[in-house]
């Protein structure tokens, strides 16, 4: 029961610690970041595999990692300087199609490692990329000449209805009254709405979802599909 409670207690500390870090997925992490992360469940594996190490021995490196994290954060929002520091700054790789080698060398890229990042953003042409940027979270961003970028509705000179964020009305048959009430819609409302599709119960659907046009999203559960 004590490596019961004592798992619990850190693994709930964790999850706290990292909720307050934010939302970021691992390959978003600055460096400083993932150092933090990776100390953190260092930390919380050495008390919870053994019990003679004191509870507090284990909560407080944890705790303090989180309060020097906060402040390098904060730092790093206040001060340019102090961000270009911790976090480095973003290295161009390829301008206007060209591949800058001094730039290469300094983030040790080999350039088959370059030309598998530009294919997996479906650049398999160099000459189609006005620039790639290595970012300060070690992702590379691809900015396409503009004869290679997608045609968008502006291009084209057609307005559009901004369908703005759908909202979701039904999940597995349990109605969601207050995304309801926001298109000021009934559950009565909702059902006239998808009867056209032979649907007699919002209970026997998997998802609904509306957005600001008025478009409906719809699925059935698997034991209703027709």
């Amino acid at each position: 029961m004590i490596f019961f409670f004592r798992t619990l207690i850190l693994y709930l500390l964790v999850i706290t610690v990292m909720r307050i870090m934010g939302k970021r997925q691992i390959g978003e992490l600055q460096p400083f970041e993932l150092v933090v992360a990776i100390l953190i469940s260092e930390l919380a594996a050495i008390p919870m595999a053994d019990t003679e190490i004191p509870l507090l021995d284990g909560i407080i490196p944890i705790l303090t990692l989180l309060f020097a994290q906060i402040a390098l954060a904060y730092l790093t929002l206040k001060s340019g300087k102090a961000r270009s520091i911790i976090c480095g700054r973003p290295s161009i790789l390829i301008c206007d199609g060209k591949i800058i080698e001094e730039e290469l060398r300094k983030t040790r890229i080999n350039i088959n490692d370059l030309l598998e990042q530009l294919r997996l953003k479906s650049f398999p042409n160099i000459s189609d990329v006005n620039y790639a940027i290595l970012e300060t979270n070690g992702q590379i961003s691809i900015i396409p000449k503009e004869t290679n970028r997608p045609v968008t509705t502006k291009d084209l000179h057609i307005s559009s209805a901004n369908p703005g964020l759908p909202l979701t009305l039904v999940i597995d048959g349990n109605i969601i009254s207050h995304n309801l009430q926001q298109y000021n819609l009934t559950e009565a409302d909702l059902l006239n709405k998808l009867k056209e599709h032979n649907v007699k119960n919002l209970q026997e659907l998997l998802l609904v979802s509306i957005d600001k046009t008025g478009a409906i999203y719809w699925q059935r559960k698997e034991e209703f599909e027709l």
